[in-house]
């Protein structure tokens, strides 16, 4: 019934007394009976479904009661009007005088219409906005289209089409950066895809004149780093500071490259970014159609640009998070202050040189991360070391109290050496405080790995 009815009828009742449910639906019935006539009975209209079943509240307070009694109608309006001005003609219930007062006849209809009303105007808001594309939209989807197809493949990783023909080639992060720019006319560029450089790379590197153009960012530095490890860099540029290859201009994106800076004048700096931002004029390379690097000159090749030099044709800046670079794993980072990572023949000498001043056959401390995963792990000292960026030792507790040790340490470990299994629990409370570096003796079983932090045990360290 309620689903078909057209009206609510709203009566308000006040007895002297007190009354319960069933004596209104009583006085109701039994005071309207006869009323109106064959037609109009109560009972019959309940019977054919053309009112509603009669709904009572009511409550007794001080020897009184008061309540509201709602009917549910289907008739029309003037029909529903009689039914309800009957009602006021009930003066008892049960053994108590009653009034009752029709205070509302609601339309159902009406809060219907206007709920249709405002799904109406979402509806119109939410799904014809976007619905209409303009003449400019099209042309730059269809352009769109072309500059994806662009893209081609070196070794598996993204790449400008003119990576294996071109004699000078710009070393990017991400697929992002090399679509950015290819939207720019710049069909020489590819990726590394994080800071593992991969062979394919790293041996075309060897080959070609190499322009690293990367994020300005600590994660751009890393790959750098990496880069001149495992290939060969002649040129360095860096996007402005806290950006992104991706998210420069084009503008942006061609004075970076005109600012590039020979491998040389940053090499062995903590802050390659600094060092490239301060290099003035003096320092940059020669103008274009100078002479190239002799190792990367091929035969026969007479107009070999020193720096790659822009294609013609444009194509798409697709922006996304492709390549999160201070997510990915520094693999140059914790081997920094060890030469490179590279160990010569197995001895303690590398980080391990007596200070100044110390009495001679003092034990030496530890100077490089490997010198405290040997001192830590390799003595099995029982303990868990917190190092800081320059890998000096801060903070120290016995292994069982790692997790306190991170979580309570007064400031951030850059790395942790932990003489122990490393559980969960403590690779979690690593991951929150930011520590990056975590060798342990073994790893326990993890449910989730967070990406964050470069976990190792010893015999990998020691293996890599």
């Amino acid at each position: 019934m309620d689903d078909t009815a057209k009206y609510l009828i709203h009566a308000a009742i006040t007895a002297d007394g007190v009354v319960e449910r069933s004596d209104v639906v009583g006085a109701i019935f039994g005071q309207t009976e006869g009323l109106l006539g064959d037609d109009l009975d109560l009972r019959d209209l309940q019977q054919s479904s053309k009112v509603g079943r009669i709904d009572v509240q009511i409550a007794s307070e001080n020897g009184r009661s008061i309540g509201e009694v709602t009917i549910a109608s289907s008739l029309d309006k003037v029909e529903t009007s009689i039914l309800a001005a009957s009602l006021e003609t009930i003066n008892r219930v049960g053994p108590c005088r009653a009034t009752v007062e029709v205070t509302d006849i609601e339309d159902v209809r009406a809060a219907k219409r206007r709920e249709v009303v405002e799904r109406a105007k979402e509806l119109l808001t939410e799904s014809f906005d976007e619905s209409v594309m303009t003449s400019r939209e099209i042309l730059e989807e269809v352009r769109e289209s072309v500059r994806v197809e662009d893209i081609t493949e070196y070794g598996g990783l993204p790449a400008g089409p003119h990576v294996d023909t071109s004699d000078a080639i710009i070393v990017v992060e991400g697929r992002a950066d090399v679509l950015t720019m290819l939207r720019y006319g710049i069909k020489n560029a590819v990726a590394v895809e994080g800071t593992n450089v991969p062979d394919a790379v790293a041996k075309l590197t060897q080959e070609r004149t190499v322009t690293a153009f990367l994020d300005g960012d600590r994660g751009g530095e890393l790959i750098l780093r990496e880069l001149a490890q495992v290939g060969a860099v002649d040129y360095v540029a860096f996007a402005p500071a806290g950006r992104s290859v991706e998210d420069l201009a084009r503008d942006e994106v061609m004075s970076a490259l005109r600012d590039k800076v020979p491998y040389e004048t940053v090499a062995g700096k903590s802050n390659a970014r600094g060092a490239v931002a301060a290099t003035d004029g003096s320092t940059r390379p020669a103008p274009e159609g100078g002479t190239a690097d002799p190792r990367t000159e091929s035969p026969g090749t007479t107009d070999s640009p020193a720096a790659p030099t822009p294609e013609t044709e444009a194509d798409d800046g697709e922006s996304g998070p492709d390549d999160a670079t201070d997510g990915a794993e520094p693999e140059a980072a914790a081997d920094a202050a060890d030469g490179g990572g590279v160990e010569t023949d197995g001895s303690e000498s590398d980080g391990a040189e007596a200070k100044a001043g110390e009495p001679e056959g003092a034990e030496p401390e530890p100077t490089t991360f490997r010198g405290h995963v040997r001192e830590v792990i390799g003595g099995e000292a029982g303990t868990v070391r917190l190092l800081d960026r320059s890998f000096d030792a801060f903070g120290e507790a016995a292994a069982a109290e790692a997790f306190d040790a991170i979580a309570e340490a007064d400031a951030v470990p850059y790395a942790v050496v932990l003489d122990g299994q490393l559980t969960q629990r403590v690779l979690d409370v690593a991951s929150q405080r930011g520590v990056e570096h975590v060798v342990a003796r073994s790893e326990g079983e993890f449910v989730k790995k967070p990406i964050d932090v470069r976990v190792r045990t010893a015999d990998q360290l020691r293996d890599g």
